[in-house]
């Protein structure tokens, strides 16, 4: 099972969730509560998060990532709503 590193706001939390989870699902059902989500559906992007590693072994991003993020993908963004973890990786969130 992958594990998820999420640095934010000056904490570190890491655990470990079942392949092809989605961060965003398991933060509604309170299995990831780190994380800060709006609307689960890459509209609001209030779940945007900066990849610090393992972002080679994601999916490509899809067309709600391309225009809701634009340029911020390039920097290494992606939505969590949008993402199912199969790997470890290492993300960061800052409010």
């Amino acid at each position: 099972m992958p594990y998820v590193t999420l640095h934010r706001n000056g904490q570190v939390y890491r655990q470990e969730v079942n392949a092809d989870s989605n961060l965003v699902v398991l933060a509604g059902v309170k299995k990831f509560p780190y994380l800060n989500y709006g609307c689960g559906m890459g509209k609001c992007t209030k779940c945007a998060v900066e990849v610090v590693a393992g972002g080679d072994r994601l999916t490509e991003p899809n067309w709600k990532e391309r225009k809701m993020l634009g340029d911020k993908l390039i920097a290494g963004y992606r939505l969590a709503c949008q993402l199912y973890i199969s790997d470890d990786i290492e993300i960061k969130q800052d409010l």
